[in-house]
């Protein structure tokens, strides 16, 4: 297949096909589709199958192509390996009977479906990265939910409250930082918890791994990585960005 991403175009489900920009017939929405399907997330393992990262589609083909990665897929319970090769021609099966469980990328000559994991296949390195302190994981690690008051709320209702002011020493980390609704953190302004009359619903924390990740592994289609990401297991970070 060709291992040049110029050279895919995408169908998704019963979608028509899509083509790349710049081939004859394609439109922005088209383009859009293309986009949107390579940017789905693959987790990637070491060959000790222990997970590293996640990367989008783009790199995973890319890792394929250059047979420095094989795909696994969890199958009744069980670990099967594929080369790009006989993943691509396990397609007809896949799109028989699990169409609905797969992203599908069409090159000119065969349609393709989207690995959920690979593994590297001469990469034994588990990274040390920390988990990032940015808003995005804070919302994650507190599930959108006020640390005050207990509600949910939706992001753009939240806000970061820091429990010790900065005005009073407080500093930017884990431990200082948790989602607070507005009105909360209003009542609240530049006291601490105690001087407030307030109280956590519980103690903040530094996650162990990224704590967006559970997002995903609500979704169906991820299932298959929770094979992997055992708390008990793994406590490595899985940065969701591009590599």
């Amino acid at each position: 297949m060709p291992c040049k991403h110029g050279g895919l175009a995408v169908q998704m489900k019963s979608k028509p096909h899509a083509q790349l920009a710049g081939h004859a017939g394609a439109t922005p929405a088209s383009t859009s589709v293309l986009a949107s399907v390579l940017d789905a997330k693959v987790l990637v393992l070491n060959r000790h199958f222990a997970p590293l990262r996640i990367v989008d589609a783009r790199r995973a083909f890319t890792m394929l192509c250059r047979a420095s990665a094989e795909v696994v897929s969890v199958e009744s319970d069980t670990y099967v390996s594929y080369s790009i090769q006989s993943w691509a021609q396990a397609a007809e099966f896949q799109r028989a009977f699990e169409a609905d469980d797969h992203d599908w990328v069409t090159t000119p000559s065969i349609v393709i479906a989207v690995p959920k994991i690979i593994r590297l296949l001469g990469y034994d390195r588990l990274p040390r990265e920390l988990v990032k302190l940015n808003r995005r994981n804070i919302y994650a690690r507190d599930a959108n939910r006020c640390q005050y008051c207990g509600k949910h709320f939706t992001t753009r209702e939240l806000t970061l409250d820091h429990i010790v002011p900065r005005v009073q020493g407080g500093g930017n980390t884990w431990e200082n930082l948790v989602c607070a609704c507005v009105r909360c953190n209003a009542r609240k302004g530049g006291r601490t918890p105690k001087q407030a009359h307030m109280a956590l619903i519980r103690a903040p924390f530094r996650p162990r791994r990224n704590p967006a990740i559970t997002v995903r592994l609500g979704s169906s289609r991820y299932q298959s990585w929770k094979n992997f990401l055992d708390e008990a297991y793994w406590t490595i970070d899985l940065s969701d960005a591009p590599q």
